[in-house]
């Protein structure tokens, strides 16, 4: 008789990431395995056993290639026409949170597990973050 596993089960952990001079798709994929819990033996793809990752200095992030001037990111307002496009290099000056959060959601599962996995990521612009109380691990890419 087997017993199933629930999100109950999960041991999380917090984990500290420094993306300063780090490149955004290789940083990306490793917040999206620890997010996932697919660094655990206790991995399994239908139940949410990831850990939290806290991101700092995001706006010192590297995009490799001519990816600053050609990547657009794109939003709309929600009214006719309202299609706005700004380049990854003006988007790392005003939101660069933005820039690491959509390129980890965009490899996270699409179901409603991706929902909570990306509530666990908190990302900082700077290299001050409020979630010293949980004792978060240093983690170098």
């Amino acid at each position: 008789m087997t017993q199933e596993k629930t999100n109950k089960d999960a041991s999380r952990s917090w984990y500290v990431i420094d993306l300063n001079g780090k490149v955004l798709g290789r940083a990306a994929t490793k917040i999206a395995d620890i997010l996932r819990g697919k660094n655990k033996p206790s991995f399994a793809p239908h139940i949410d056993s990831g850990d939290f990752v806290v991101v700092l200095n995001a706006a010192k992030v590297v995009l490799t290639g001519n990816k600053m001037d050609q990547k657009i990111y794109y939003r709309h307002t929600g009214y006719m026409g309202g299609l706005k496009s700004l380049s990854a290099e003006k988007v790392l000056k005003t939101d660069a949170e933005r820039v690491i959060t959509q390129a980890v959601k965009g490899m996270l599962p699409r179901n409603t597990l991706a929902h909570k996995m990306i509530k666990k990521l908190k990302v900082y612009s700077g290299s001050e973050h409020p979630h010293g109380a949980q004792n978060p691990q240093v983690l170098s890419l």
